[in-house]
């Protein structure tokens, strides 16, 4: 019985390493778009908002201070029943005529909110490429060049970097680091051709594509997963092509969370659809992880209470992952991270632990706060 123990915590180690070296090949197949869009496309960036009043100007000012030409391209602001006055300070801000501002119809859902009021913002929208977006996000200058620089005609979809605004605090810089390896973790899955990690704060599609795959059909059950989902159906359902753009242009900055509980409930929202993801190949590769992080927590329990021959293993299963993360977190310097800094990187690996165990059993679970709501998954 303990050499079989030994040999399953062995055997996640070898998948796990074999899942984050997939990541890191993935990222050397990246694709720099520096040749900027010259086609005669027309651009739709929709975003979406509830309750936003702190961030909502400063959105607007960037989207309103994009190099793409104005005539070329439209904003479309949808209102998602917002309980402050967002809506006041976004009429009051606007300077560009190619800025719309629309407020979601009541559908009476009791989830996927987010979903219908971007599918509301699409029955308004003039582009053929559409580029969506959060309103607490600050885009670069370049950012609707840069992201739309990629489609080429089998094209489908473009995720594209998000990161953290700089902050001192050692919480705002944990956040920034993990939500970092994410980012970067989706990026080497797209690029080899396995699609799992996207984030509505930077993605663009094109909108035939999105009709013909039924947009949020079958997923409106859901809360969650108006990104990653979309992107799988394309990317499994379709020929059509899905990429990364990993162009320092293209990255939108957002605010780290405020609190423990926020991030907790953030976290939550997000682990809450990974059971319904459209590969189920995917699915049982999430299932493994967590059982690798799980093995993390139950061998030095097993080495003290049962063998000390589970301690060596614990001891090169945690000194694997560090180095092989670290690799691909080395990745993004430059891009979605200034610099590692390796103390704050190995506190965050500690911490990393326990925080997927929590993150994937209270996803399953699937009740959480978001912008004033109490939704369920």
């Amino acid at each position: 019985m303990l050499n079989l123990f030994l040999l399953l915590f062995i055997g996640l180690l070898g998948f796990y390493y074999w899942f984050i070296k997939k990541i890191r090949t993935g990222l050397s197949k990246l694709d720099y778009y520096k040749t900027r869009y010259g086609g005669e496309e027309f651009i739709s960036v929709v975003i979406p908002y509830r309750n936003e009043t702190e961030n909502i100007v400063d959105n607007l000012k960037s989207l309103e201070s994009q190099s793409f030409p104005e005539n070329k391209y439209e904003v479309i602001y949808v209102d998602d029943f917002s309980e402050d006055d967002s809506a006041i300070k976004l009429r009051n801000a606007v300077t560009k005529k190619n800025v719309k501002l629309y407020s979601v119809k009541n559908s009476g859902l009791k989830k996927a909110h987010k979903k219908h009021a971007i599918e509301y913002a699409l029955t308004k929208a003039k582009g053929s490429i559409i580029l969506y977006t959060d309103a607490d996000c600050i885009v670069p200058p370049d950012w609707i060049s840069a992201m739309v620089a990629g489609f080429e005609e089998n094209t489908a979809l473009i995720s594209g970097p998000v990161k953290f605004k700089s902050s001192e605090t050692l919480f705002d810089k944990l956040q920034a680091l993990e939500f970092a390896g994410l980012i970067i973790a989706g990026a080497g899955l797209i690029a080899n051709k396995t699609p799992m990690i996207a984030s509505s704060a930077n993605l663009a599609f094109r909108k035939k594509v999105f009709d013909e795959v039924g947009g949020y059909r079958n997923l409106m059950n859901l809360s969650s997963g108006d990104d990653e989902l979309l992107m799988q159906k394309i990317a499994y359902d379709t020929d059509y092509e899905v990429k990364f753009c990993f162009d320092s242009d293209a990255v939108v900055v957002t605010k780290p969370n405020d609190s423990v509980g926020e991030f907790s409930q953030q976290r939550k929202r997000w682990a809450s659809k990974g059971f319904y993801y459209q590969n189920k190949k995917i699915i049982f590769q999430l299932v493994f992880i967590f059982f690798f992080y799980l093995g993390l927590i139950i061998q030095p329990i097993l080495g003290v209470f049962w063998s000390p021959k589970f301690l060596p293993v614990l001891a090169v299963s945690f000194s694997v992952k560090i180095i092989i993360e670290y690799s691909v977190l080395k990745k993004g310097e430059g891009i979605i991270l200034d610099k590692i800094y390796f103390p704050l990187f190995l506190l965050a690996e500690i911490l990393h632990i326990p925080y997927i165990i929590y993150a994937s059993i209270s996803g399953l679970f699937g009740n959480f706060s978001w912008k004033g709501r109490e939704l369920e998954r």
